[in-house]
């Protein structure tokens, strides 16, 4: 399965907030919208980072609670991964895991697409290994 057959199932929309957003507002956001990440981008809409809920978590536990009160730029993951409409579900699962990352967006030629989620890739691959069992049962019933 490609990025682009879980972006047509999944839909393409992605949560973006500005640079100078606060933490204490993405929070609402991503209680809002119940995600786990928002895309940072520039009023041109170039992405310029990624802000999980582990980002917040981290600065707040270094800064306690006026960490709130600090900029998405001050706090996002600015060395963005991004993967292709190409990408497959193993190669998804090969840079989530070797970049320690949750949320990938995906591009295509400088234009953002969508996001695919760790949760996205576990549910193809749960789909996948049941359509494969399923199909397994099937051959051995009737052969």
């Amino acid at each position: 399965m490609k990025v682009a057959a879980i972006l047509a199932e999944k839909g393409s929309e992605v949560v973006t907030v500005g640079p100078d957003a606060t933490l204490i507002e993405v929070a609402g956001v991503l209680d809002q919208k119940r995600i786990g990440a928002v895309i940072v981008t520039a009023s041109s809409g170039g992405v310029l980072g990624v802000l999980s809920e582990r980002d917040i978590t981290r600065e707040m536990a270094r800064k306690g609670a006026s960490a709130l009160d600090a900029k998405t730029s001050d706090c996002m993951t600015k060395d963005v991964v991004t993967v292709g409409p190409e990408a497959s579900l193993d190669e998804l699962m090969s840079c989530m895991t070797q970049r320690r990352v949750r949320h990938l967006p995906v591009m295509s030629g400088g234009e953002l697409m969508g996001i695919v989620s760790i949760g996205d890739v576990v549910k193809r691959k749960i789909a996948m290994a049941e359509a494969e069992a399923e199909a397994m049962r099937s051959y051995i019933t009737t052969g």
